[in-house]
């Protein structure tokens, strides 16, 4: 098993910049894969932004060149840095963790963290 447990959001104006931080623990393999996925009232979880151990990312439309992902492999620690931030960023931030054992893929979830950006 893995757990999650993420940190650093809050309520900010907009324009305004936040850090978010996930560590994980547990039993973590050398293939995995974290991210960060948000879930605005009334609407689907969507991804943010993706890294690999080698550091690999990609990134939704609506936040490239505002957010950068980020990861230290040797904490387990995938972080999400935000800048300019819209009102519409506005949502419950999950961190994501995935790995794959003998072609079955587990998702591992935090709890979320609220981020709440103002006008």
């Amino acid at each position: 098993q893995v757990q999650l447990v993420e940190s650093g959001g809050g309520l900010v104006q907009a324009g305004g910049s936040l850090r978010l931080s996930c560590v994980a623990s547990g039993r973590i393999l050398s293939n995995n894969v974290m991210g960060w996925y948000r879930q605005a009232p009334g609407k689907q979880r969507d991804l943010v932004a993706g890294c690999t151990r080698d550091g690999s990312t990609n990134y939704a439309d609506s936040v490239k060149d505002r957010f950068t992902i980020s990861r230290d492999n040797a904490k387990n620690t995938v972080y999400l840095q935000m800048n300019s931030l819209k009102p519409e960023d506005t949502a419950v931030y999950y961190c994501n963790l995935d790995q794959t054992v003998l072609r079955t893929t587990s998702h591992y979830w935090g709890q979320g963290t609220q981020v709440t950006v103002s006008s």
